[in-house]
């Protein structure tokens, strides 16, 4: 059985998940919390304080 995105605590996100915001849409309870931006970018991991759902960059942000 496979589990929902919202049941995931770590969830690998890549440069066009950017920018990085939880809960995401692609979770069954989008609506879960309210929005919130993640810096991600500087240090390639970031969590959030409303889930605790801790998101790991897969590769390298793309600069502008």
């Amino acid at each position: 059985m496979s589990e929902s995105r919202n049941a995931q605590r770590h969830i690998e996100v890549t440069p066009e998940d950017l920018p990085l915001h939880c809960p995401m849409p692609s979770m069954t309870l989008w609506d879960s919390h309210p929005r919130v931006f993640l810096p991600i970018e500087e240090t390639g991991e970031a969590l959030c304080p409303y889930c605790g759902t801790r998101y790991t960059l897969k590769g390298e942000a793309r600069h502008h």
